[in-house]
């Protein structure tokens, strides 16, 4: 007999305000944050991937009801795990190990005492796999791209090897005197060889990088130099080389403006450096125009075919435009100098990376410029560079090798063949050594530009391409500021100091569609049909790490370049089209789930990460390729959806300075296995049963800690949940319901939810429903709204009287939010509605805070209006703002209810200050 496996808390109720804040919190949080180890893409924060974790593992009050018999104990346990999770998600408790105890605690209560082991098949940045492991769990990471292997192996399963241990270089502690936790030894001995290497490279090549003389005569040390592309100006009356700019600004910052004047001189472009605020003369900032150009000499056109032409014939130059170099307290800002320009004249060096870039034209921009080989991407300064500090890995290693000799390890086997001795040892430090290699050449290439608004080299990757950069800042690699060497060493070290280092964890290469997940809870993040080439752009890096790793990770990187057939995204330039794309990411995308669901683990859910986008969504609620497919994969390959969440990870103030009501960035999804003999239905019943199931968990959401703004997203879960424990769905005609339509109608639900509870409200918020529904904020005649006032049993004049409305001159309109954000005491408002209420307290909050809305609500109860219903009425409003591209006011709305349980914490504080206060107090005269 089939037993029902218990539900979990992910299926049930999640403290999501919580986690997206920290989500949120996360994205500014940089020292000692995995994510520094290595760039990667479309990673998941680490809040998020630790509470769905912990969610997916730990059962729902309701799966145990010999414990919890009652809604109200029920309800009290989940407050408690919920509380747990609050604190669970802080970044400052990533290695509290009391509050990780407690965390795997709970799991083990769950799981029959056991700790299950957990699988991401698509690991990519390894946010996943780290969180399993710090909550105890045995982890394991897979993925198909080498690049990112590497990155999992150096977060997840190198530091456990090496925990604890004491640093092996010459002069750190004795055992004795110093003590080391996690992988804190491990990340002193990187910091010491790092600086060996760069030591050593300064030795070698140093030369290549003179300092620079300030005009009063002192030297000062490079920090980077400003170039630009040149082409021979189209105009054959004038054929001079001239430079293509996109700004001729260095620095913004008031009072230490800088800008580069260009002048021809002589047939010659000459450059000095400017410090006033006056910027560029004219109108131009640069001299790039669209994809094409202006010559600098006489204005003449130069179109983006004759760029490529050049650039194809390589006849595409540099101009040294500026120096930038370390000042005592700022930038320093220096015109160029010959001897700058001819110490960049160096020899391209031999065994570069001479392999072709892929084509991707969506990505990857330069081949029609003729950079159409990795080596392109760099100047051969920098490969100079590159390669000096990637050979010195290997002797770096055997450094280390020695020392961990004469510290007294084993020799032991190599970390490829399992070993922790001192060869393994080694092999760890090199790895994290070509790591920092790798994150230079980010900020090493000619495609990394000068940040003028940050004073700073701006990375190669500032978006997920290799972007065409005209003007570019070459950095020098030892320098002590921006795009150093040692600079990486330390983002790495400060994030392996970091690191969990628990329980043992795998980290391999292999297909997920071809993996046995026997017995694991399964955990992923899958590739988002087309949105990102990973392996693509993985390439950049990896071409670096092999050549540093070949003999340390030789069957990690054991390709030229990374895996590009089976990898499993949408693109149209290898599966002949974009019809043969989706066939094959289809394909793939369900056999891999088939496959988890013929073997994972039954007791726990399966969960899955989609990144979502508001602009993603169409007119008719459905939205991208990408999230159809999606779902549309898992029901097709066996999979009931039980729960949807929305994680967010943009900040109210984001959301608001791009004046967008920004959807979740992400969405996760609860999966379990559809019963062999599911039954299938028809269009008539599917829709019975979604007005059967759906409305009591939509107001369950309401009632909860949702955001306005995930509403939709989270409505998703018990909707399509419906949808998907049916085998098919029947239409009229005998067709069976695509995911899309089954959407479109939870839609129409959830909009007859929200609008369920109108006839609860009082006369004066009817009508103002149903004006807003149809006029908004704007003017029409009085005559429509006295027929509609007396069809909601109020009048114009009530209307007015209650502060909401104003009829003159023949119109009439609804007061907007901006006139009714001023001071108000509703207990002496002698005709109060939710609707002003709601819409004043919305006005408060964007205007005023929390603290007066706080003071505003503890009126609103003593004038005994339902608070529950200005909750629901902030939801109605805000979902009807965002159906009628009401931004502003969904953003108005969106934030008074997300904000509620805040405000009505600190309303129920304000209230027993009150009664304390007004409590009688009594004198007692002494006999």
């Amino acid at each position: 007999m089939t037993t029902t496996p218990k539900k979990k808390l992910i299926e049930v109720s999640l403290p999501l305000e919580v986690i997206n804040a920290e989500a949120s919190r996360e994205k500014s949080i940089r020292h000692g944050h995995p994510s520094t180890l290595h760039l990667y893409w479309a990673r998941r924060p680490l809040a998020a991937a630790r509470a769905v974790l912990f969610a997916q593992l730990v059962d729902d009050p309701s799966a145990r009801p010999e414990e919890f018999p009652t809604e109200e104990a029920q309800d009290a346990e989940r407050a408690r795990l919920h509380e747990l999770m609050e604190k669970l998600v802080v970044w400052e408790n990533s290695n509290d190990e009391k509050l990780l105890a407690q965390a795997r605690e709970e799991i083990r209560k769950s799981n029959n005492g056991e700790l299950p082991p957990v699988l991401d098949p698509f690991a990519g940045g390894g946010a996943i796999p780290l969180e399993a492991q710090r909550l105890g769990l045995e982890a394991h990471a897979s993925d198909l791209n080498p690049l990112a292997v590497l990155i999992n192996k150096a977060l997840i399963e190198i530091p456990p090897k090496f925990a604890n241990r004491q640093p092996v270089h010459p002069g750190s502690p004795d055992k004795e005197s110093s003590s080391y936790r996690r992988a804190e030894g491990l990340a002193e001995d990187v910091r010491y060889y790092g600086k060996w290497m760069r030591d050593e490279a300064q030795r070698r090549i140093g030369h290549l990088y003179p300092k620079v003389r300030h005009p009063d005569g002192t030297e000062h040390t490079v920090i980077a130099w400003i170039w630009a592309r040149t082409v021979k100006s189209p105009n054959p009356a004038n054929p001079i080389e001239v430079p293509l700019v996109r700004s001729w600004w260095l620095g913004k910052k008031k009072g230490k403006e800088a800008w580069i004047e260009a002048k021809v001189v002589d047939g010659q472009v000459k450059y000095e450096v400017r410090h006033d605020a006056e910027g560029p003369k004219g109108d131009a900032d640069g001299t790039r125009v669209g994809r094409g150009g202006i010559s600098l000499a006489d204005g003449t056109p130069i179109s983006s075919d004759y760029l490529k032409k050049q650039g194809v014939a390589g006849q595409m130059g540099a101009h040294l435009m500026a120096v930038v170099a370390e000042g005592q307290r700022s930038r320093m800002y220096l015109s160029p100098t010959p001897e700058h320009v001819e110490a960049a004249e160096v020899a391209r060096p031999e065994d570069i990376p001479e392999q072709e870039l892929p084509y991707d034209p969506r990505n990857i921009w330069t081949p029609p410029y003729g950079l159409t080989k990795f080596s392109d991407l760099f100047t051969n300064r920098q490969l100079v560079a590159l390669t000096t500090f990637s050979d010195l890995v290997e002797e770096a290693r055997v450094c280390a090798l020695n020392d961990a000799l004469a510290a007294g390890l084993d020799r032991g086997e190599r970390l490829e063949n399992g070993g922790t001795g001192a060869e393994a040892y080694a092999d760890a430090i090199a790895t994290y050594l070509a790591f920092g290699v790798s994150r230079l050449a980010d900020r090493s290439s000619s495609l990394a530009s000068w940040d003028s608004s940050r004073d700073n080299v701006r990375n190669t990757f500032g978006r997920q391409a290799l972007p065409m950069v005209w003007d570019y800042a070459e950095s020098n690699p030892f320098s002590a500021s921006s795009g150093n060497f040692m600079g990486q060493i330390d983002w790495i070290v400060k994030a392996l100091s970091h690191a969990p280092a628990g329980q043992p964890a795998t980290a391999g290469q292999q297909d997920a569609g071809a993996m046995n997940y026997t017995g694991l809870a399964v955990s992923t993040d899958p590739p988002y049909y087309d949105n990102i080439g990973y392996s693509d752009l993985s390439d950049f890096f990896y071409v670096w790490l092999r050549r540093s790793l070949n003999a340390v990770h030789s069957e990690t990187v054991g390709t030229m370049l990374t895996p590009k057939t089976e990898e499993l995204v949408a693109n149209p330039y290898r599966h002949d089209g974009r019809e043969g794309a989706q066939k094959f990411f289809v394909e793939g995308f369900n056999q891999v789930f088939a496959r988890i669901r013929q073997g994972a683990n039954r007791d726990v859910p399966l969960t899955v990460y989609y990144a979502y986008k508001q602009q993603e969504a169409g007119a008719d609620g459905s939205s991208s390729t990408g999230w159809h497919t999606l779902l549309d994969g898992l029901i097709d390959s066996g999979w009931e959806i039980t729960g949807t969440w929305p994680m967010r990870t943009e900040t109210a103030n984001r959301m608001i300075a791009s004046g967008t009501n920004a959807l979740a960035s992400s969405i996760v999804l609860a999966c379990r296995p559809r019963l062999e003999d599911a039954p299938s239905t028809t269009r008539r019943a599917f829709v019975g049963a979604l007005k059967a199931e759906l409305p009591g968990a939509l107001r369950a959401l309401i009632q909860g800690t949702i955001a306005p703004v995930d509403l939709a997203q989270a409505a998703i879960g018990p909707g399509i949940s419906v949808f998907s424990r049916f085998s098919r769905v029947r239409e009229a005609d005998g067709s069976d319901m695509s995911v899309k339509d089954a959407l479109q109608l939870i839609n129409v639900t959830l909009d007859e939810v929200i609008g369920d509870h109108e006839s609860d409200f009082d006369p004066d918020t009817r009508f103002a429903v149903k004006w807003y529904r149809q006029y908004g904020w704007t003017r029409e005649s009085s005559g429509v709204a006295d027929q509609l006032a007396r069809s909601s049993d109020t009048s114009l004049g009530a209307l007015e009287r209650g502060g909401i409305f104003e009829a003159k001159g023949g119109k009439a309109r609804l007061l907007p939010p901006s006139e009714l954000e001023g001071e108000w005491d509703a207990t002496t408002d002698d005709r109060i509605s939710v609707w002003e209420a709601t819409v004043r307290l919305a006005a408060t909050l964007a205007k005023d805070g929390s603290d007066k809305v706080a003071e505003q609500l503890t009126n609103v109860g003593e004038a005994g209006l339902s608070l529950d219903a200005v909750k629901e009425l902030g939801f109605w409003l805000f979902h009807e703002a965002e159906k009628k591209n009401h931004t502003q006011d969904a953003i108005l709305f969106n934030g008074l209810v997300s904000s509620w349980g805040d405000v009505t914490e600190q309303a129920q504080r304000l209230e027993v200050q009150r009664a304390t206060s007004s409590q009688p107090t009594f004198d007692f005269d002494e006999d």
